[in-house]
């Protein structure tokens, strides 16, 4: 059963706010999709819950968690640490917590800070609450999405302004992947759910629900424009009369139906960053994540309050593991409209034009670029060295973007 009634009539609404060629909309439609997750206040009250639920998630599996942090590497740790520079007494933001690996690697350069470690998953809230029995003085766990962050800070008594360092380590955690029941993996066989918040809004759509529910126009269009899959049509033509004759349950059932589209030679044709074999159905379950998560709005979100909450002088750093996220990273950095059509070359011809500051063309040039908010550590992305790489193959796409709140 769906677990929204009309979730078959909202595809209409999705077309309609899709990507434009080469622009970035965030639209109206993925948050009406989320509603539920959105209503903070309305879920205030089940809080205690769901926080309860996600210690008691802690108990069962402590020696799990605990040793799914100890053996994951956190990506590119030193450049994170390094951008970051946290001095004595400074207060800090992770708003994608994990298994705590950037935090331990911040806590060790600098402990007598403040940090407040956040993260929409249970999971991961459970192993914050664990480390915060290690740092009780430091360390502030708290569950919520990036939507959700100002909220949470508001209510601990964090003022806009106060932050002196925040962090976010987008997109999908080894934790995850590495739990066959989360439904993230296409490797591991397991219900296809890819919700990060878990079981914490029962009636938010999994993956399931969407491959299931929504028609072959509306399933190509999220793998076109969140998974940049240039075979969508085929891809969700498939997935719809696969569906046709059983529902689409499982993650290798799903990876399964995408490969059945192709010849069998194509199945791993595609090749990573390292030259590796990756699975033709690599970008249908990033879609599908993404889409299902609602990631891309929550990440705007999670930048504005970042903004809004680190002072003048704050650092922000941004971990990125693919083309839209970074995209959306640079565009904020940049000061460029998430809603028109991004061309670096014209937006340094206004800058130019500004610093030249002569001729009434100029001063039209002038009149269309955004007040500049930051100022970017490195002029150029960083990416990690082979070394890293080597230490933590799932880090080898990682863009880190880094600025300073002017």
């Amino acid at each position: 059963m769906l677990r929204y009634p009309y979730f078959c009539r909202l595809y209409k609404e999705f077309i309609s706010c899709c990507f434009e060629p080469g622009m970035l909309n965030l639209g109206t439609w993925p948050k009406n999709i989320h509603t539920t997750a959105e209503r903070y206040h309305e879920c205030e009250a089940k809080e205690q819950t769901c926080k309860t639920g996600a210690q008691e998630l802690c108990l069962r599996h402590d020696g799990d968690s605990e040793a799914a942090a100890k053996l994951h590497k956190p990506v590119m740790v030193d450049e994170v640490v390094q951008c970051l520079a946290p001095q004595k007494g400074q207060i800090f933001l992770d708003m994608t917590f994990g298994s705590g690996g950037h935090t331990r690697a911040i806590l060790h350069k600098e402990s007598d800070i403040t940090l407040y470690a956040v993260d929409r998953d249970p999971t991961a809230y459970a192993i914050a609450e664990q480390l915060s029995e290690s740092y009780p003085k430091q360390i502030r766990a708290m569950l919520g999405q990036f939507s959700q962050v100002e909220a949470l800070l508001m209510k601990a008594g964090v003022q806009p302004g106060s932050l002196d360092g925040v962090l976010l380590d987008l997109g999908c955690s080894s934790m995850q992947l590495d739990a066959p029941e989360r439904g993230f993996s296409l490797r591991k066989d397991g219900p296809l759910d890819m919700r990060m918040d878990g079981g914490r809004y029962p009636d938010m759509p999994t993956a399931a629900d969407v491959v299931n529910a929504l028609d072959q126009q509306a399933l190509a269009s999220i793998l076109r424009t969140y998974g940049e899959e240039k075979h969508a049509k085929k891809i969700a033509s498939a997935i719809v009369q696969a569906r046709s004759i059983y529902p689409i349950t499982r993650t290798q059932q799903l990876a399964s139906i995408v490969a059945g589209a192709f010849p069998a030679s194509a199945t791993y044709a595609r090749k990573d960053l390292l030259r590796r074999s990756t699975h033709i159905a690599t970008k249908t379950f990033q879609a599908f994540r993404i889409f299902v998560n609602n990631e891309l709005n929550e990440l705007y979100t999670g930048l504005k309050t970042a903004q809004k909450f680190l002072r003048p002088g704050g650092r922000l750093v941004a971990l990125s593991f693919h083309s839209l996220e970074d995209r959306i990273v640079k565009r904020f950095l940049l000061g460029i409209s998430m809603t028109e059509r991004f061309n670096l070359s014209a937006r340094q011809k206004v800058l130019q034009s500004s610093q030249l500051g002569s001729g009434q063309e100029n001063k039209e040039d002038v009149s269309l670029k955004a007040p500049l908010v930051w100022e970017l550590i490195h002029k150029k992305v960083l990416t990690p060295e082979d070394q890293d790489v080597q230490d933590n193959p799932r880090g080898r796409s990682a863009k880190l973007r880094a600025a300073i709140k002017l």
